[in-house]
């Protein structure tokens, strides 16, 4: 009973836009013979337009209720309820409404907007991240600095950041570290972790993980896969879904922009803040030139660090090299000389030490050694 005489949703067709069009052509010309109200007219206009529109205007209404976004409707998938207009994002979600309009429309309070979402780009040293920052403590929503994130998922293995910005150590640099390396433990000395430190081993990262590496290294879009499942979080997921955020530095390139569009993932604004160059050279350049300096110091420490070392062990060596000869002499020595014991006549024993002379020396031998060189015999 009840069924006839409730309201239904249908799908805009040629005749509806027909219609339309007429009316607007009929205003066009009462516009046009009351030319003397013409302001007062155009503003009647514009408000009677928007009373063709739903509750959601024109984004779309389903969108809306199941994902929280305000997305743009497209005009060409339209349907009528109630009198009034509505656009829709895709012909599926069109289908949605008509089988349930009911569901997606206002009754006794008006349809809740989302929480306010913003993308802030501009060049680094901009300032983006600052005013990021404070706008975010103002409105109490989420700050999110994009390549942090992504620095985030690789923290742990890494155990540094990624990037060209973060690689601090030329080849030369490493070289020259390598050789400290080498030297002090040769000298057999311990230096300043600092100086010695050893590059991290080689992780094993994932496949994800390599990908944003990757991006990070050489300055690359991320893949659709990878960027769905981290924006995701943001636009789908408590609690950031129903409180708003600020997402710093993206997106990076027209791929990630028109990733946005192609996956539903709108921001209420993109924000771009332009600066003069001048402003940036002068707030980057300090920090740039205090890292210099900084780094100048070590390497001319490492230089020093270097010589110490490589004279440290040149004169080890030439000790060492001094205690092996005189050993050599002390053995030679030795062999020239040797100890025995003979017997007295009251049985004790005398010790005594046999030179031998050279052959131009030689006298007669003594008995018990005839024939045999002279050898004098002396008391220890």
């Amino acid at each position: 009973m009840e069924k006839p005489f409730q309201y239904t949703a249908w799908e805009l067709t040629g005749e509806d836009y027909e219609e339309e069009t007429e009316d607007y052509q009929t205003e066009a010309e009462v516009d046009e013979e009351l030319e003397e109200e013409e302001e007062e007219e155009g503003e009647e206009k514009i408000k009677e337009r928007k009373r063709y529109l739903g509750d959601t205007k024109h984004f779309c209404p389903v969108v809306l209720k199941e994902n929280f976004i305000l997305q743009p409707g497209n005009t060409e998938e339209a349907a009528k309820y109630r009198e009034k207009i509505y656009y829709f994002s895709s012909a599926e979600a069109k289908e949605k409404f008509l089988e349930h309009p009911e569901d997606y429309v206002a009754h006794e309070e008006p349809l809740k907007a989302p929480p306010l979402r913003i993308c802030l780009v501009g060049p680094q040293g901009s300032g983006k991240t600052l005013c990021g920052r404070q706008l975010a403590e103002k409105l109490n929503i989420f700050h999110i600095q994009f390549e942090e994130v992504l620095q985030e998922k690789l923290l742990l293995k890494t155990e540094k950041k990624v990037g060209p910005e973060f690689e601090e150590d030329s080849e030369d640099e490493q070289a020259a570290k390598q050789e400290l390396e080498e030297l002090a433990i040769q000298a057999n000395v311990k230096v300043e972790e600092e100086n010695t430190k050893k590059q991290l081993p080689e992780v094993q990262l994932t496949e994800e993980e390599e990908v944003i590496k990757s991006s990070l290294m050489e300055n690359e879009p991320l893949p659709p896969e990878i960027l769905e499942a981290i924006l995701s979080e943001w636009w789908l997921k408590e609690p950031i879904r129903s409180t708003g955020f600020i997402l710093d530095g993206f997106p990076r390139y027209p791929e990630e922009a028109q990733f946005l569009g192609d996956h539903g993932f709108f921001p209420d604004a993109t924000v771009f803040i332009q600066v003069d160059d001048q402003d940036i050279f002068d707030r980057l350049l300090p920090a740039q030139i205090e890292k210099w300096k900084l780094k100048q110091k070590k390497k001319l420490e490492r230089k020093k660090l270097i010589k110490d070392m490589k004279t440290k062990i040149r004169v080890d060596m030439i000790a060492k090299r001094r205690a092996e000869l005189i050993l050599e002499r002390d053995k030679k020595r030795r062999e020239v000389s040797f100890f025995f014991f003979f017997k007295t006549g009251s049985h004790s024993v005398v010790q005594g030490r046999v030179q031998w002379h050279n052959h131009s020396s030689l006298q007669p031998g003594t008995p018990g050694l005839k024939g045999s060189p002279h050898l004098s015999l002396s008391k220890c």
